[in-house]
């Protein structure tokens, strides 16, 4: 099977092609599946033929794209584990999906991690629409804006219209509110006639508490392991191998046949693999052989809060061979000096030398005492270059895990939120922004979820009052069940037009402009900076051959003095600016090593050197 999975193949659920469909299922816990079918002339019945292997086949010629369909389990329907389209929704029937699209990307290769500067968006609230086809008529900005690769939150078919999309259980099937396959396709499309990558979030740690009928079909849980969604995928036990096929295939199909350039690994701490060989290094195979035989470099992106270098680190060197991971530490040390907050797990952090320490080598805690955790926390990446770390200021889970879902912009003042932009964006690494962030959006991000069940419902509620027990925030959570919180969580991008809200936008352009063409900040090797904190003020000094880059941020709440680092300088960037609705500038437009310059509060400058 290996061997197999490392070439490529996807065949699990209905394949269309030259008129004819075939069907294949693992279900080892049923000794007959029927498929059962809405044609044209009526309900169609074929019984597929069992295998030793637990796998279920057939073909006929009567399933056209389009056509509904279900497995018969011992008289229960189910929609297919692997269906590419449940047209009305995840209760009901499957739908066979035409595997050609009319691509226009044939000669698109992909792009470097290294010029990766990621936008993350949710689908449903990113446009009024909330579809797909809303997010296309957004990408001109996108691009003008210089992102280089768009990441999408999960897709895959969820409970309802409304949901983060954690909660997926069709993991094949482009949610049908979205747009399904279809619109999942030209939107990648899209990208790509544009230069654009697509980064896809993928959740293979769980499966959504509705809907999730892979229970009837064979042994795809454990209960050997326990996460905080329950039974623990079965990704070492008996049957496992079949398990891993399952989830391999899904990401092939992502990669492959739509075409998505990047997968974000959802929380891969939870997923607990004590297989020699473990799953997120067949994962890593199989997708990283797939690109090399297409032509097209294609990354994995696990999401991690174990501070572990390994899940980045070449095979040969030990480690999993992933290619770059977010990195939370980044975020809290910036969050803490810019609001202040030491709850929860804040509470490590609050003092501005854990910032330059995030700069020179991506974890604050690489194997120091962690006070929230009460133990040690890390280990060193040490030998790693900053395109192997995901940073930012904001992003779904910092903004939406709060009680009321308050962006930076709700918390902050507008200086802090161009110094927030400053450091995230002249960082040595690969920086992530959250929808709406680059022009202060005021709607909150916040929770929600359109679970049919009652009991389901509750439950959430009672799950997001739990969750904020380490913090100091007294308010009711809003009720994710309800619309309203859905709707308050919708983008209004005509702010981008007004006052601050514009230059904060032409503030991130402009950033994103120089990160492009300034050779130093597009250097990403953690061996050519210096970042040192004094005081309030944080200084991030890099370079390249030919030239250097120096970043002077304050976070002081009054002016600060910074002393210029040897060599000429010219100032290119001064975020208290009038242009950036500053309230002007103070520091030299030339100095040189030895000189002073003076910082207003809350202010960052930006200097490269002078030949």
């Amino acid at each position: 099977m290996r061997e197999t999975l490392i070439r490529g193949s996807r065949t699990l659920g209905a394949r269309y092609e030259d008129g004819r469909t075939s069907f294949k299922v693992w279900a080892p816990l049923q000794e007959m599946v029927k498929v059962c079918m809405e044609t044209e002339a009526g309900v169609r019945e074929i019984w597929l033929e069992p295998g030793g292997d637990g796998y279920h086949r057939g073909d006929t010629t009567s399933a056209s794209p389009g056509t509904r369909y279900t497995y018969h389990l011992d008289g229960e329907e189910r929609p297919d584990p692997a269906s590419r389209w449940q047209p009305e929704g995840i209760h009901g029937p499957s739908a066979v999906v035409d595997p050609h699209f009319d691509w226009s990307d044939h000669d698109w290769r992909g792009i470097d991690l290294s010029e990766y500067v990621i936008y993350e968006l949710h689908v449903g609230t990113f446009s009024q629409e909330g579809t797909f086809d809303g997010v296309i008529s957004y990408l001109d900005y996108l691009d003008e804006l210089g992102v280089t690769a768009i990441e999408l939150m999960p897709v895959a078919q969820f409970p309802g219209a409304r949901n983060w999309g954690y909660d997926g259980v069709g993991l094949y099937a482009a949610q049908n509110t979205y747009g399904g396959p279809d619109g999942l396709r030209r939107l990648v499309d899209e990208c790509h006639r544009r230069g654009l990558a697509v980064v896809l979030d993928v959740v293979y740690n769980h499966l959504g508490p509705e809907g999730n009928y892979l229970r009837d079909f064979g042994p795809y849980f454990t209960d050997r392991y326990h996460t905080p969604w329950g039974d623990a995928v079965n990704y070492d036990g008996p049957g496992s191998d079949n398990v891993r096929r399952f989830f391999i295939e899904n990401a092939l199909y992502w990669t492959i046949d739509c075409h998505v350039d990047a997968l974000r690994l959802d929380a891969v701490h939870a997923i607990i693999d004590y297989f020699a060989y473990t799953f997120l290094e067949e994962l890593g195979e199989a997708v990283h052989g797939a690109g090399e035989r297409l032509g097209r470099a294609i990354h994995l992106m696990p999401e991690t809060d174990l501070n572990d270098p390994r899940f980045v680190r070449p095979r040969r060197q030990g480690g999993y061979g992933l290619d770059a991971q977010w990195n939370d530490d980044f975020h809290h040390a910036l969050h803490s000096a810019l609001t202040g907050e030491r709850d929860g797990y804040y509470s490590d952090f609050g003092r501005l030398e854990q910032m330059a320490t995030a700069m020179r080598r991506g974890y604050v805690l690489a194997g120091e005492y962690s006070g929230y955790r009460q133990r040690r926390h890390g280990s060193s990446p040490d030998g790693l270059d900053g395109e192997k770390f995901i940073v930012c200021a904001q992003n779904h889970d910092q903004v939406g895990n709060r009680m009321l879902g308050e962006r930076l912009s709700a918390l902050i003042s507008f200086e802090s939120q161009k110094l927030a932009a400053g450091v995230t964006l002249l960082s040595p690494f690969i920086p992530l922004l959250f929808m709406g962030e680059e022009y202060g959006e005021t709607a909150p991000f916040q929770y929600f979820v359109d679970h049919e069940e009652t009991d389901l419902r509750d439950a959430v509620r009672s799950g997001r009052r739990a969750e904020f027990a380490s913090f100091a925030w007294n308010e009711e959570p809003p009720d994710p069940a309800a619309p309203e919180t859905f709707e308050r969580s919708r983008l209004n991008h005509s702010l981008r037009e007004r006052g601050p809200h514009r230059a904060l936008v032409n503030l991130y352009r402009e950033l994103l402009r120089l990160r492009r063409e300034t050779p130093a900040l597009a250097n990403l090797k953690l061996s050519c900076l210096e970042a040192e904190a004094l005081g309030e003020l944080l200084t991030l000094r890099r370079w390249v051959d030919g030239g250097q880059a120096l970043a002077i941020f304050n976070f002081a709440e009054g002016e600060a003095v910074a002393d210029m680092a040897a060599g000429r300088w010219r100032k290119v960037l001064d975020s208290a600016d009038g242009e950036w609705e500053g309230a002007g500038a103070t520091a030299a437009d030339e100095a040189a090593g030895g000189d002073t310059v003076r910082l207003p509060a809350r202010s960052f400058a930006l200097y490269t050197s002078v030949a």
